[in-house]
């Protein structure tokens, strides 16, 4: 009973988002506007799916989507997303660069809110770090 007033709460709250946005004359709808990887490990593939929907009345199509940075390289549908159908927009991050990173990816659409400006971040962490980590990190002994 509980789980299922839960959902209803969330579901609603999805859908007052939608709403709001639809009112204010967005057609192209993300649910948040900065996407966090968190902690990444070193090499690590990096990818992050971002999902959208479009809230219009008809079919929008996105033309580019560009990343402020040569680090994070964007992919998108090239096929129209039609009225109500959701969407992907895929994140990939170059995570041989060690720390972290903020970076602005634009999408441009026919939309008539667009562009839209999203944020990914994140901290990518030494292989070595989080291996030790999961292993669980003992002091060694010292010699008597």
């Amino acid at each position: 009973m509980i789980l299922v007033l839960l959902l209803s709460v969330i579901v609603s709250c999805a859908n007052k988002n939608e709403q709001s946005a639809k009112k204010s004359g967005q057609e192209i709808f993300f649910a948040q506007s900065t996407y966090d990887y968190g902690e990444i490990e070193e090499d690590s593939e990096g990818l992050y799916v971002i999902t959208f929907k479009n809230i219009g009345d008809g079919a929008i199509v996105i033309n580019r989507v560009r990343s402020t940075c040569g680090c994070t390289i964007p992919s998108w549908p090239r096929k129209p997303i039609e009225s109500g159908e959701e969407g992907e927009i895929e994140v990939k991050y170059n995570t041989a660069l060690l720390g972290s990173f903020m970076k602005s990816v634009y999408v441009y659409s026919t939309a008539a809110n667009s562009p839209v400006k999203l944020t990914v971040k994140g901290k990518v962490v030494s292989a070595e770090n989080t291996a030790s980590e999961k292993e669980g990190s003992t002091k060694p002994e010292m010699p008597e």
